[in-house]
């Protein structure tokens, strides 16, 4: 008895080292010393878990053999019967490879997994998705990892999900094979005496997995992926480089109380990265810091600031060259990530001490992820000498994520279940082209998905797509369309350009339709005014006359046409070209001189420009009746005005696709930079300075694109130019054309918007197609563009939309200290820290205001910003439970609050989080916009050299060059379109942020009683109400904006290629 007693405390214990091993050989050498002593033979066994359950009888194991008993009996796994005599191969063993061998396991397959490491060293921190905690809780993580996910964390080490996930496997019955590195596939032999299938060669070369033959092989080993056949589509935006920072985590109270950063992005957040480059002369695009095993760092530097500083030594335009290691000073790299990291955490961290990698090193690494890339397809089926071979890819491999989205662990699960799924289809024996079609439409979705589009039913989540993706459609892709993905050897793998593009490309037919049709407008719309006759896009123009006709045909009270004169050519030219810049948002492409001179080859300017008119106006009716009130006024130019086809900044040639113009200037949009940081300037977000004649980034002004039009109480309208206007800087002029920055829209109670209630209230479900790519949900209308004194009343008690502020920039408490969520009542800390998150609920929570209008006496239910709903009195007596735990009605209510408090907390966390992840969205795409108007500038250029004649390029009158050109002029004009709804969404999320820390702040101020504020109090909460009030009719009023936007775009023709960007490219780029 005393010796089965101590073999079972030995095997007991060998299980908690098992459990507690902190590596990866650790871990396996205690799981061999377990199966050895349980006389169990890990590998290949079909019922392994089960003998060892049997044989392991352990109350710390039973635990975790019911979680792994609760998965397993889902039925998709058909009690482990699905795919038994199927052998997979996964090569690779990060968290997504491991994650899909577990699934695979639970359908009965084999599984081989080779790692060519036996090391997990990455001390990088994992963003988690809600579901993907509750996953890894369903398989037993808590009992491996105590801190796993405790409270409101929501992330974890590379390292520690790896050693979770490896465990697991080797529960299951997993064969891991680390130090073995898998080279390439094996074809069949030619001689199938044997039956011999595929196999794959290993090294070293005498492993016994190079000897197994396999049904199933998938690539998890990141983007540099080993299997072959699998093309890649690149996203490329802007040189990224990103800088990873990890430093030891000693757990002492100081460091617990140092809050993490979620992110800090600089589309909203430009005050707190503008002081830390004065500070530190660090310069960011974004920033990260999570606190697990190390304090984890990671951000987005600036090459210019990186150069500065000294970490970049020279400059490169290769990218590869530009970060080799010998162009990197590490001494410098090393202090660029510490000041950054103690600037971020506003000196919280007592020391800041770099972990060590498995190199020996200092965790820091500087990368580049300028370009993402993704497979084109999920999955192929190879055929030789009667052996199909079915291939995947998960993980990296299968789609790279942007990092400062944290999609990539939880993408990458969802892409392992998808797998998991497929390989079950396949072991039920359908056939390949049903398989890959399946499979194809699922990944259809993977790009697209957020935490808010998934199902949100997380515990019924299932290997079946249709358990995790809301109105999957499964037959979205027909096994037509993936005969090319079957290799049978017999002839090339068809290109998948052969396939039909769902975006169809303009023809050239079509190319010459729209020129024609372009000018037949001109000339319907410029009918029966005088001296004006449209025949082409050059002499017709020079007086400036037709350009002032078009605009008056459907905005008379702009222009007074009839006071025109034919002889002021120059003057005509001028007005025309002032009144569609100022009314209609489009920059002009030419001088009102330049205008009076047209040459033959200006006809490329001018159907550029006069594009933009047409795609704005086409389907708005010509105004009718008496011309209104006149607003347009003749300017005189400046004398030292130049030409349009000069570069005001650097004086070189501008050619007609890359000219920028604002303030009366022309440039390249390369040459259009921040003359305080050097930072490239969009139209749509830049401060003029008259006194010095530069331009620099507005932090003060707004980011919308398109003027509104408000209407009066007589009908008339006005351009929103003449509605009060926001206080610019001294010295500082917000530009005052379309595309440029206007002031606030801000809605007069006298005034109000043209648009119909209706209009703002059914905007977001016409929008859905870009919403849908930033995770949005339709937002709650919490009041009218027009606020009665009545309705101020009622906004005051219901100010709970769950929102997020990042503060603007005028304010000095914008940028707070991060601090402790136990702390009710702190001071407002200095400008330069990231923003703290706001406690704010979500939408579907009931919110009692947190005190009524006259003063009442507080009661339990009665806490800050929340209302409470106490159990059915049936079950438990609310007095009964007071009176026995002998607690005070104060006492009660304390702790309410705090946990309510808590509650909120992790509520505001995750909201700030699904902001942080729409801001990334927005500022990926802008950058991905911006190359790719730079590639069509410089394809612009060639084209407008070729027709011009210049350098013996082509001849001008060269019909097929028109045609390129025409459709390059599509493409701009839509990227232009896109660019500018990009920024007014930027805009709305910068609303509602606002609005957010307004409410928060509001909601702190009234939870004290009016009698017990002062005067100043009472004022400075009536200032915030009132603000808070403003921010609200300016979302109205963006909501209008946009949806002005979207219907313009609808109108459009549906078969430009540049249009179907914001359909489908801007969709699916990570």
């Amino acid at each position: 008895v005393g010796s089965t007693r101590s073999k079972t405390c030995h095997v007991h214990a060998l299980f908690d080292a098992f459990v507690q091993a902190a590596t990866c050989r650790e871990t396996l050498r205690a799981f061999q010393e377990l199966c050895e002593e349980l006389k169990l033979h890990p590998g290949g066994q079909p019922q392994f878990y089960h003998t060892l359950r049997s044989r392991l009888h352990y109350w710390k194991a039973k635990a975790l053999w019911a979680k792994l008993d609760k998965r397993a009996s889902q039925r998709e796994y058909m009690r482990g019967h699905a795919c038994t005599s199927t052998t997979c191969l996964i090569i690779g063993a990060g968290p997504c490879g491991l994650r899909t061998a577990i699934e695979l396991r639970f359908l009965g397959a084999r599984v081989v997994l080779v790692e060519k490491r036996d090391a997990f060293s990455r001390n990088n921190v994992l963003h988690l998705w809600p579901f993907t905690i509750q996953d890894l809780r369903g398989l037993g993580a808590k009992k491996f990892y105590g801190k796993f996910c405790a409270g409101a964390i929501d992330h974890i080490s590379i390292r520690q999900l790896q050693l979770i996930l490896l465990k697991v496997a080797l529960l299951l019955g997993i064969e891991i094979h680390v130090n073995v590195e898998f080279k390439h596939l094996v074809e069949p032999p030619e001689d199938q005496e044997k039956r011999v299938g595929w196999r794959a060669e290993v090294h070293p070369n005498s492993h016994p997995v190079s000897q197994l033959e396999f049904d199933v092989v998938i690539g998890a080993d990141g983007r540099r992926n080993t299997l072959p056949g699998f093309r890649r589509k690149e996203f490329r935006g802007k040189l990224a480089i990103a800088i990873t920072a990890n430093f030891i985590n000693r757990n002492t109270t100081a460091e617990a109380k140092v809050e993490e950063i979620s992110g800090v992005a600089f589309i909203f957040n430009q005050r707190f990265f503008q002081d830390l480059r004065q500070a530190t002369g660090i310069d960011l695009e974004n920033i990260v810091y999570y606190k697990d095993d190390t304090h984890y760092f990671v951000m987005t530097a600036k090459k210019q600031s990186l150069l500065e500083k000294g970490v970049i030594l020279h400059d490169y335009a290769d990218t590869e060259m530009l970060l080799s290691r010998n162009n990197v000073d590490q001494n410098a790299l090393l202090s660029y990530a510490h000041e950054a990291a103690d600037f971020s955490t506003n000196h919280q961290l007592p020391t800041l001490d770099f972990a060590i990698n498995h190199y020996g090193q200092a965790d820091v690494a500087m990368f580049d992820f300028t370009c993402m890339y993704a497979s084109e397809n999920a999955a192929m089926v190879r055929q030789r000498r009667g052996h199909p071979l079915l291939v995947a890819l998960v993980g990296d491999s299968l789609l790279e994520p942007f990092w400062p989205m944290g999609t990539g662990i939880a993408r990458g699960f969802l892409a392992a279940m998808d797998t998991a799924w497929m390989v079950r289809s396949w072991g039920q024996g359908n056939t390949p082209s049903q398989v890959l079609a399946e499979r194809e439409s699922v990944y259809r979705l993977l790009p697209q998905t957020t935490p808010e589009n998934v199902s949100k039913n997380h515990s019924q989540y299932s290997m079946d797509p249709a358990s995790r993706y809301p109105n999957i459609n499964m037959q979205l892709v027909g096994a037509a369309q993936v005969c090319h993905l079957i290799d049978t050897g017999e002839g090339p793998v068809l290109s998948l350009d052969a396939v039909s593009s769902p975006h169809p490309r303009l023809t050239r037919q079509e190319s010459v339709a729209r020129y024609s049709k372009l000018l037949s407008w001109c000339q319907e719309q410029t009918l029966g005014y005088m001296n004006v006759c449209v025949t082409d896009f050059t002499t017709s123009w020079r007086s400036g006359l037709a350009l002032c006709a078009l605009i008056h045909r459907f905005r008379p009270d702009l222009i007074d046409f009839a006071s025109l004169e034919e002889s002021e050519a120059e003057l005509n030219g001028q007005l025309g070209l002032d009144m569609a810049e100022q009314e209609f948002g489009i920059c002009p492409i030419m001088t009102g001189k330049e205008m009076s001179t047209l040459e033959e080859s200006d006809s490329l300017s001018m159907v550029m420009y006069l594009s933009q008119l047409y795609e704005l106006l086409k389907d708005t009716a010509p105004a009718g009746g008496q011309d209104r009130a006149l607003s347009g006024s003749r300017k005189e130019f400046p004398v030292n005005m130049g030409g349009s086809d000069v570069c005001y900044f650097c004086g070189r040639r501008v050619y007609v696709m890359e000219r920028l113009s604002a303030e009366g200037k022309f440039f390249h949009r390369s040459c259009f930079q921040c003359d305080h940081c050097s930072t490239t300037l969009r139209l749509s977000n830049y401060a003029y300075d008259q006194l010095h004649g530069v331009c620099m980034i507005n932090h003060f002004s707004v980011l919308s694109v398109f003027k509104i039009l408000y209407t009066s109480s007589d009908g008339e309208s006005k351009p929103c130019d003449q509605q009060q206007q926001e206080e610019s800087p001294p010295s500082l002029k917000p530009p005052e054309s379309g595309p440029t920055p206007t002031p606030e829209l801000s809605t007069n109670p006298e005034n109000p918007p043209v648009k119909s209630l209706e209009v703002v209230e059914e905007f977001w479900l016409k929008s859905a197609e870009i919403r849908k790519s930033l995770g949005l949900t339709p937002l709650p209308r919490e009041c009218d563009p027009k606020h009665t004194a009545a309705q101020t009343s009622n906004i005051k008690e219901n100010f709970y939309t769950s929102v997020t502020y990042i503060p603007s920039c005028n304010t000095n408490s914008a940028y707070q200290m991060p601090r402790n969520c136990d702390s009710s009542t702190q001071t407002q800390s200095q400008s330069t820290s990231p923003p703290e998150p706001s406690h704010t609920t979500d939408g579907d929570a009931a919110v009692l205001p947190t005190k009524a209008a006259t003063p009442v006496s507080s009661c339990p239910s009665e806490v800050v910003g929340v209302w409470v709903v106490f159990p059915d009195p049936s079950s438990i007596s609310f007095c009964t439970t007071l009176f026995q735990r002998a607690e005070t009605e104060e006492e009660l209510n304390a702790k309410l609050t705090r946990r309510v408090q808590r509650a909120v907390h992790r509520q505001a966390k995750q909201e700030e989080l699904r902001r942080l992840h729409r801001a990334q969205i927005i500022q990926r795409q802008l950058e991905q916009v911006e190359v790719k108007q730079r590639q069509l500038e410089e394809k612009g250029v060639a084209v407008e050299k070729a027709l011009r004649g210049e350098a013996g390029m082509g001849k001008k009158d060269d019909p097929s060059l028109m045609h390129q050109w025409f459709k390059l002029v599509q493409e701009k004009n839509a990227l232009v379109r896109y660019e500018s709804e990009l920024m007014i969404f930027a805009r709305e999320l910068e609303l509602e942020d606002r609005q957010s820390r307004l409410q928060q702040e509001l909601r702190e101020r009234m939870a004290v009683d009016d009698h017990l504020k002062g005067e100043d109090e009472l004022v400075e909460e009536r200032r915030i109400l009132s603000e808070m009030l403003d921010v609200v009719e300016q979302r109205d009023a963006l909501v209008v904006l946009l949806e002005e936007q979207r219907v313009r775009e609808k109108e459009e023709d549906s078969d430009l290629e540049a249009v179907m960007l914001s359909k489908g490219f801007s969709l699916h780029w990570d």
